[in-house]
């Protein structure tokens, strides 16, 4: 099925953006793991919107409501529901689009695969309102993967054609890797941050939109999590990073630009370092084969500018064929990307934890759970 990621655990996502709610059931998790609710809400609150002039003045509080999977306060066995309540939703929006696909939407797709059942508000079950629900089921990942030494952080790498400071492949340390995520804007120098910000607002004031680069990364990953072939970590993080709306890239490491390179500079030289195997540089961005190195793993997804926008577009109208010029309302965000800094975040946590849990019957490898 198409809202479900199967392997060693399983993640359903449910729920239409202007229905009663969003939601996931993750199956799969070890039992007696902690879940710390508020943790979890402050992280979905990174992601939500109403709370900036440059995001969709929609107003979702996203406060998780488990329904099963825990018992006081951990995890029990049971598959994991989560339900985050539509408590904004405003269809009528939508009702002037329903006969209009929006260019650069799933509109006119979603009409031709479903037959024009398809809930149009919002893009239903097309809209990026269901990366709150994978924000649930990851956050939850990123708190197991954490009492295991797992630290996992995201970044605005670029907005347009303004560049942050990208993670340093080698050195990282979790300081900076965090740093964003604790931050008012996601983003590593303050002065790019300030430049982010002034190309999205001037987007915004042009009922325009722009595109951006979202850099994520982890530390503390062992090295032989993965497969080869269709299993490999990057078919892993890459098929959740896909489901996030607007995705139109993701690389590993050097991606693209080791096609501009030869052998003897893209390939990263080991050596033995405080008794490990390292490597000096980390262009293969901490995956080789389908199988983490141990070294920091780090990848980079493209985001579109949202199709969503207030600028003049042209479309048809699918009753009749006619052309029609559409001017959207509503309440969109100038820059998608900026909300889906977390939404990385949980994609490969969820990754992650995925492989840990597939590459031993013992739970994570044989770690010891301290409750």
């Amino acid at each position: 099925m198409s809202s479900m990621y199967l392997s060693a655990l399983k993640l359903s996502i449910f729920g239409q953006s202007h229905g009663p709610c969003v939601g996931a059931v993750l199956d799969g998790l070890p039992a007696g793991e902690a879940v710390d609710l508020d943790a979890l809400h402050a992280f979905l609150r990174r992601r939500a919107p109403g709370q900036s002039e440059l995001t969709s003045a929609r107003k979702e509080e996203d406060l998780p409501q488990l329904l099963s999977g825990l018992s006081q306060g951990v995890t029990c066995g049971a598959p994991l529901a989560i339900v985050l309540p539509n408590a904004d939703a405003q269809p009528g929006d939508y009702d002037s689009l329903r006969d209009a696909p929006r260019p650069g939407h799933a509109d006119f797709t979603a009409h031709v695969k479903f037959k024009g059942f398809e809930d149009a508000a919002g893009g239903g079950h097309f809209s990026g309102r269901l990366t709150a629900a994978l924000c649930a089921a990851g956050g939850i990942c990123l708190q197991i993967l954490a009492r295991r030494g797992i630290a996992v952080g995201a970044h605005l790498l670029r907005v347009g054609e303004v560049a942050d400071v990208p993670f340093d492949p080698v050195c990282l340390t979790r300081e900076t890797l965090l740093a964003p995520g604790n931050s008012a804007f996601p983003a590593l120098d303050g002065q790019a941050a300030e430049c982010m910000r002034q190309t999205i607002r001037a987007a915004k004031q042009a009922q325009d939109s722009v595109g951006a680069e979202v850099e994520c990364a982890a530390l503390g990953v062992p090295a032989g999590l993965g497969d080869p072939l269709f299993d490999g970590m990057e078919n892993r993080i890459a098929r959740i990073a896909y489901a996030i709306p607007g995705v139109k890239g993701v690389e590993f490491g050097g991606g693209f630009a080791l096609s501009r390179m030869r052998g003897s500079e893209a390939n990263d030289p080991f050596l033995c370092q405080d008794g490990a195997v390292r490597t000096r540089t980390n262009r293969a961005g901490g995956i080789l084969g389908g199988i983490t190195t141990g070294m920091p793993l780090l990848y980079r997804a493209a985001v579109k500018p949202t199709p969503t926008i207030g600028h003049p577009q042209q479309s048809v109208c699918l009753r009749t064929g006619e052309p029609v010029t559409l001017c959207a309302h509503g309440r969109h965000d100038p820059c998608i990307a900026l909300r889906a800094v977390p939404c990385f975040e949980a994609a490969l946590a969820l990754a992650l934890l995925d492989a840990m849990l597939e590459r031993c019957s013992t739970p994570l490898g044989g770690i010891v759970h301290e409750p």
